[in-house]
């Protein structure tokens, strides 16, 4: 499909300047962009690669002089990566028409609602209501008592568990897996692990006690606000009693661990390789950088940001931003780090004092 540098500039809200007229078929790197391509120059620091390529139009920072760059026409984008977000999702159609291929596997009881797409080998649960304008792909499972609202996008290999719930506009990434059971189990007697939290590790291992793990099953499903997306391999278990939830807007990248139990508020970010233990609550609008890990049974409030690779052993407060292992409040644990560096040097100086 191909679109004018008008429609492009209408559809992002943007101003065009130079010729509507010339058309695009897809967005590329100023260096590597060819004629048909719209170039991606969203600040001053693309200007030499512009040249570099054969581009008629870009997409250019204000007060860019596209007419010296050679350029055609240009759309100005103030706020690049925001232009971005609308220009990808021009580019991203679906390629995909409704219906059911002959090949997917649907319950009698499931209702599948208009110009849903049900792709190859894909399988429907007995119940399941899949909503107007659902995209279902190769191989994706849909389980029993599953409530998808309209408008959802689940790639193929994604597995969704039984009683899920999710609103609009849903989006799982493939083979990630909501609603799996929880990772929650418990000995007959105290296990060691219990007797060293509660006594801080000055416990004794009795070799008596069965060491046998009772597993506690996950009836609590998860539940999915509006417009969440859910990235490739990332896991959201299902509560042990009430719910796991996802707010509305909340974006969980790829590689993460959402526990039993745990609460995401709205228009949080998770990103890769986020951990969170059983029954955490995060607070609206937070941002988790990569790797963070959170213990279990705490809560992060409202406007946090914790950076990458922090570990979080303790409640944090809203609007904190928190870093290091244990997470601290982020001028702290820059203090303390700048500390730790002196501190060789500081040996080394009271040494030679003594000598």
């Amino acid at each position: 499909m191909d679109y004018t540098l008008s429609d492009i500039a209408k559809a992002l809200g943007a101003e065009l300047v130079g010729d509507g007229a010339v058309r695009v078929t897809g967005a590329a790197e100023p260096a590597q962009a060819g004629p048909m391509d719209l170039a991606l120059a969203m600040s001053p620091r693309y200007a030499e690669a512009l040249g570099q390529g054969r581009a008629r139009a870009a997409l250019v920072w204000p007060e860019a002089d596209w007419q010296a760059m050679g350029l055609e026409g240009a759309v100005i984008a103030p706020r690049g990566r925001l232009a971005m977000a609308r220009l990808t999702q021009l580019l991203d159609a679906a390629d995909v028409a409704p219906g059911i291929h002959p090949s997917a596997v649907i319950d009698p009881s499931a209702e599948i609602g208009a110009d849903a797409f049900i792709g190859p080998l894909a399988v429907i649960g007995a119940g399941a209501v899949i909503g107007a304008g659902a995209r279902i792909m190769a191989q994706a499972s849909i389980g029993p008592g599953v409530r998808l609202g309209e408008g959802a996008l689940i790639h193929s290999g994604a597995r969704l568990g039984r009683n899920v719930v999710a609103g609009t506009r849903l989006i799982v990434q493939p083979n990630a897996v909501i609603g799996g059971d929880g990772f929650s189990f418990v000995t007959e007697d105290a296990s060691h692990v219990e007797t060293a939290r509660a006594e801080l590790g000055q416990g004794t291992v009795s070799e008596e006690s069965d060491p046998t793990w009772h597993r506690i099953h996950s009836l609590g499903s998860v539940i999915l606000g509006d417009d969440v997306e859910i990235g490739a391999c990332a896991t959201v278990d299902a509560g042990t009693i009430r719910p796991t939830r996802v707010g509305n807007g909340s974006k969980i990248d790829n590689l993460v661990q959402v526990g039993h139990n745990c609460v995401i508020g709205d228009h949080c970010l998770l990103c890769g390789h986020v951990g969170l233990a059983g029954s955490v609550t995060i607070g609206d609008r937070s941002v988790l950088g990569g790797k963070v890990g959170v213990s279990d049974n705490l809560t992060i409030g409202a406007d946090v940001v914790l950076t990458g690779g922090s570990i979080v052993l303790s409640n944090v407060p809203a609007g904190r931003v928190m870093m290091g292992y244990p997470a601290t409040k982020i001028d702290s644990q820059v203090e303390s780090y700048k500390a730790l560096r002196r501190l060789p040097r500081i040996l080394r100086d009271l040494a030679k004092q003594k000598g």
